[in-house]
């Protein structure tokens, strides 16, 4: 197949898949009067890439997966990958829980100003903070949930 219907296949741009080829995620394509001509093995090599982006891996770690599997060894370099990205994935959904719990707060929010919102203020401006960062624990944010309830009922 060209790239054009590789491309079209793999829901790629042909730029894409000469990019891939450029730095080695993909083999030299067998050329036929001068195009590029691919097999069903390029399209499945494609998928392993899409599979790794979507799953956070790098496209240094996707060609460490796709070397591996070249030597029969993948599933303990998928192991290493997949173990060393877990934390990362912890860290994205605490941050993510972090901030949808402060959202949650500031859409009940009755406050008159944001001067008098505890959303705002210094201690919760840093869980706040934090909570983009991954450093705020549940425990704090909760405290300012409840710190917000509390004084934004107060007239």
């Amino acid at each position: 197949m060209g790239i054009g219907e590789l491309a079209r296949r793999a829901g790629l741009r042909p730029s894409a898949v000469r990019y891939y080829e450029a730095i080695g995620l993909l083999p030299e394509p067998e050329r036929i009067a001068g195009k590029r001509h691919y097999d069903e093995p390029t399209l499945q090599r494609l998928s392993v890439i899409a599979a790794g982006q979507h799953a956070g891996l790098s496209l240094d770690e996707i060609r460490e997966l796709l070397t591996a599997d070249q030597r029969g060894v993948v599933s303990g370099r998928l192991q290493q990958l997949a173990q060393r990205k877990l934390p990362e994935i912890e860290g994205l959904i605490a941050r993510a829980e972090a901030v949808r719990s402060w959202l949650e707060a500031a859409a009940e929010c009755q406050c008159p100003s944001l001067e008098r919102c505890p959303l705002f203020d210094s201690a919760s401006s840093t869980s706040t903070a934090t909570a983009y960062t991954g450093r705020a624990s549940a425990s704090s944010t909760a405290t300012v949930n409840a710190r917000h309830t509390s004084s934004s009922s107060v007239p």
